[in-house]
């Protein structure tokens, strides 16, 4: 039986992983703020710690699959706790876990990035270039509204995931780490954005060419291949499931 170590187990697309993954026989081991196998806060040093450090009890030391799904939304109005979470949160999880993952069979790692990472004016500044360079307590000083600390921290987990991918510590030692840039999915998160004025009528202005909004278990499948062995292959992609959307904005981009 596989072992898989889940962050935002509890709702929304890691809900919709967890289920796949577990109807597939897979242990899931979940780490969220409530309702999950481990609660932490990986908004903090602690929390990360905490979370790694119980998985690995838990796992007995190896795993087979690390998923850093746990994110906060851009309709958040405390912008600085979205860089902690979706970047630094997600970093320290994937790379805290690293050493167990060796030790697993045909092991994988998956970072949830976003669309939004190639949609999002300005998206490419500062913040993103903070959040690389492990700066946490910059980058949440420059995190100035939900949109940009959203957008900017995505971009830069994308990228920390194309960077790693191919080192030593994880190509290197086997273990295969992609990233999936999901577009407007059927979320909690997506429902508070959809409530608010400027936010929501950005969401609903974002042209997507197969129409309509994912389901999370659309994404979910998704994730579950680039777990999977039928992806034994890929390495340091950034895979858009977005209904075309990237494909629609950005046509001269590979």
């Amino acid at each position: 039986m596989r072992t898989i170590a889940l962050s935002g187990s509890g709702s929304g697309i890691g809900a919709a992983l967890r289920r796949r993954l577990e109807a597939e026989g897979t242990r899931v081991l979940g780490v969220d703020l409530a309702g999950a196998e481990i609660q932490a806060d990986l908004a903090t040093t602690e929390g990360r710690e905490r979370a790694c450090a119980e998985v690995i009890a838990a796992a007995g030391g190896r795993l087979d699959g690390v998923v850093a799904c746990a994110g906060l939304g851009p309709h958040l109005t405390d912008a600085a706790a979205i860089v902690s979470v979706n970047y630094f949160g997600a970093v320290a999880f994937l790379a805290g876990l690293r050493e167990s993952l060796a030790r697993g069979s045909a092991p994988a790692a998956l970072a949830v990035s976003s669309n939004s990472i190639t949609i999002s004016p300005g998206v490419d500044g500062p913040l993103a270039a903070a959040c690389l360079a492990g700066d946490e307590a910059e980058a949440r000083r420059l995190a100035t509204d939900g949109i940009t600390a959203y957008a900017g921290s995505k971009l830069a987990l994308a990228r920390w995931v194309r960077r790693c991918a191919v080192g030593p510590d994880w190509a290197g030692a086997g273990i295969r780490l992609n990233a999936i840039a999901p577009g407007v999915t059927q979320t909690p998160m997506i429902e508070a954005g959809l409530a608010l004025g400027g936010i929501g009528a950005a969401i609903r202005a974002l042209p997507v060419p197969l129409g309509g909004t994912a389901k999370p278990e659309q994404i979910a499948a998704a994730m579950a291949f680039l777990l999977g062995p039928d992806a034994a292959f890929c390495c340091g992609s950034v895979v858009f499931v977005d209904g075309g959307s990237d494909a629609l904005l950005n046509p001269g981009q590979p």
